[in-house]
């Protein structure tokens, strides 16, 4: 009770200050309601800008908690400790979700859902962004992270990104000028992306829904989609010739639960709330995991899943 105290004088000692915006704040929003494993605490304060310019604007001109400002998409990959995240979350709205292709580029705001992108590109006879279908996220978020899925990753298809620093400067930057690695990139912390460039290529459009089906088929096989859990939890490790969700299978974890929080039967790379975990447990266990698997094969797990806000044992 002290923490939600705390946010909310916190909030109401500076919200006089925030500038004038088109779009919403938000205050003590509970992060939970949009996350994909729906625990988290709530945001300081929540920001929605109305469109690129507004979001300009807000940069150009906050006085306080410039460092503190923190960007989430579809929160799909993210996991939100209980205590919440202070400063300022920007949620990118509909007015970033925006694509439009020419020939074989697609011009995609950073908001776009990766699944809807890929169904643009499809309906236009564009291959290439098939597995884009696989990845529960925004372009934005799979960017900053080199998301990947099914042998290609988003850094295969990236042309350039536009992005905005956290003065109000826009920045246009050629794929070529990141450095991409496996679930990383070298982003700057301090850019917010906008939107990108993709380019696919000429594909028969039956060609490529058989593509998509066949790949939805395998999500549906393998991963507990319909769960609320947060995708791939750990990075396949490079030195190690089994993938991250075997060696946790080798090492026992398979059903393991910590309270609320079980590592899936049906994918064991994938951890799943089953209606009343907190983030504490969800990070805990994977935790006890990484411990298990170290112990069992020597290899160090490294989490995929980010883990953003302020840690709080909450056990249920």
């Amino acid at each position: 009770m002290g923490l939600i105290l705390s946010l909310n004088n916190f909030s109401i000692s500076f919200q006089n200050s925030l500038p004038e915006v088109s779009g919403d704040y938000k205050f003590n929003y509970p992060l939970s309601r949009i996350a994909w494993f729906k625990v988290g605490g709530p945001a300081e304060v929540m920001f929605i800008p109305k469109d690129k310019q507004d979001l300009i604007c807000f940069l150009k001109n906050i006085k306080k908690i410039q460092d503190e400002i923190f960007v989430v998409g579809a929160c799909s990959n993210l996991l939100i400790r209980d205590g919440g995240l202070r400063g300022v979350v920007i949620k990118l709205g509909n007015n970033f979700k925006s694509i439009k292709y020419e020939e074989d580029h697609l011009f995609v705001g950073a908001g776009a859902l990766d699944i809807v992108v890929s169904r643009f590109a499809a309906s236009k006879g564009i291959g290439g962004l098939e597995f884009l279908s696989g990845i529960p996220g925004t372009i934005g978020g799979s960017i900053i992270m080199n998301a990947g899925a099914y042998g290609r990753e988003i850094s295969d298809i990236l042309v350039s990104v536009e992005a905005v620093d956290n003065y109000g400067r826009i920045h246009n930057i050629d794929s070529n000028d990141i450095s991409f690695s496996y679930r990383s990139s070298q982003i700057d912390n301090n850019l917010i992306l906008l939107g990108a460039c993709l380019k696919g290529y000429k594909e028969d459009h039956l060609v490529i829904k058989n593509q998509l089906n066949e790949i939805q088929k395998l999500r549906n096989d393998t991963q507990p989609i319909k769960r609320k859990t947060g995708g791939s939890t750990f990075k396949n490790p490079k030195d190690s010739k089994y993938k991250a969700w075997e060696l946790i299978d080798l090492s026992g974890c398979r059903g393991m639960k910590k309270g609320g929080a079980v590592v899936s039967d049906q994918h064991c790379n994938f951890l799943i709330n089953t209606g009343n975990a907190s983030a504490f447990e969800l990070e805990k266990l994977g935790d006890e995991i990484r411990s298990k698997v170290f112990c069992s094969t020597g290899v160090n797990l490294d989490w995929e899943i980010k883990r953003v806000g302020q840690l709080l044992e909450v056990s249920r």
